[in-house]
């Protein structure tokens, strides 16, 4: 029985671009490594993992996941982080309503990380 996500995995095309996006997960969102290894690492969300491999070729895929979100507790924290470090902020923090009424709300905003993936920042509110 399917109980969750276990993880998200992304492959770099160098060694640069993998380093480069364990910083933004480790070292600017501040999530812990869980495992790593010498072709890869997987990162703890608290909810499940994200896992990056160093071992891609250099082309790019367009996959048909549009994004994943992040739980978050300060949207707003966390943009100035991802900002102050260079990164693109695709859709400032906003306050929205997910469904009809009484909407679950919640805030959010979407940035891209260094391997040019959509990542949602999801603060339930």
């Amino acid at each position: 029985m399917v109980r969750g996500i276990h993880h998200v995995s992304m492959k770099c095309g160098t060694m640069e671009a993998f380093q480069e996006a364990k910083e933004f997960y480790c070292g600017i969102l501040g999530l812990p490594v869980w495992r790593e290894w010498p072709a890869g690492v997987l990162i703890d969300t608290g909810n499940g993992l994200i896992e990056i491999f160093s071992n891609g070729d250099d082309e790019r895929r367009q996959g048909a996941v549009r994004h994943f979100a992040l739980a978050d507790t300060d949207v707003d924290s966390t943009v100035e982080k991802v900002r102050q470090a260079g990164y693109e902020i695709l859709i400032e923090p906003k306050d929205i309503s997910i469904g009809p009424e009484p909407g679950f709300p919640a805030r959010i905003a979407f940035c891209a990380d260094p391997l040019g993936e959509e990542i949602e920042l999801f603060q339930e509110r």
